[in-house]
């Protein structure tokens, strides 16, 4: 995908080959699919070698101005992922990145849809300052998604983001034990070199019903966070 933002300068090829994989699912599967689209974090290290800063930056908020055209237009329902990069990097590029996080932010706010974030790894210190940053830009906490979130489920852990949560076992089981106030994600990567990375597709029914059949998920735990939650969180319709 970064060969063909670098020859275009612009994420619109991309954006459209995922709504194109979209619709054929629909088509193929006849199933409802929903799309978010949004330049992804660790691309700006590529745009920084090949252009430099400046045009670097402009290419990130020009795919999110894309994406938030997107939004508007009712095709997709959030911008993201966004944020920054989920390794060590210098610091100046996580300046950067927070200025390109903070513009998609208000961009969001704009086009009334959440972004969904990808950073490092999660902690309530980062939940506290991905709030504040939102806050700072006019987003609603609940509108601002932590994409492969631990089981950071409590006010006083997540701030009022709303945790994605990686649909393992052992973070289901420690996140339902505080609340139902999440959503469940399995971040799965179509990569034929690693079949199943990060979780199957399948995943999340699969984990929901194996907890309702042993006692762990009650159904009306299951609606708040298959239904309530994605539908406040993206203010969409999950009605059949």
């Amino acid at each position: 995908m970064t060969n063909l933002v670098i020859r275009e300068k612009s994420y619109e090829s991309c954006y459209q080959e995922t709504f194109a994989m979209a619709d054929e699912l629909r088509l193929k599967i006849d199933i409802g699919v929903f799309v978010t689209v949004g330049p992804y974090p660790v691309d700006y290290i590529r745009l920084l070698e090949k252009f430099g800063k400046k045009s670097a930056i402009l290419i990130m908020k020009k795919g999110i101005d894309e994406a938030a055209k997107l939004c508007e237009e009712k095709k997709s329902i959030g911008i993201g992922e966004i944020g920054r990069p989920h390794f060590p990097v210098d610091e100046q590029i996580i300046k950067d990145s927070n200025e390109i996080l903070f513009y998609g932010m208000q961009k969001a706010r704009d086009a009334n849809v959440p972004v969904i974030l990808h950073t490092e790894s999660t902690t309530p210190t980062q939940c506290k300052e991905l709030l504040e940053l939102g806050k700072k830009a006019g987003l609603p906490a609940h509108k601002i998604v932590k994409h492969y979130s631990p089981p950071l489920i409590l006010k006083n852990e997540n701030y009022g983001l709303m945790p994605s949560v990686l649909a393992s076992e052992k973070n289901i089981y420690a996140a339902i034990k505080k609340g139902s106030r999440f959503m469940m994600e399995t971040d799965y990567i179509d990569d034929p070199r690693r079949p199943g990375a990060v979780l199957g597709p399948r995943t999340v029914p699969k984990r929901t019903l194996e907890l309702m059949e042993n006692g762990i998920l009650n159904k009306k735990q299951v609606y708040e966070i298959h239904k309530e939650n994605p539908e406040k969180t993206y203010d969409i319709s999950l009605e059949p």
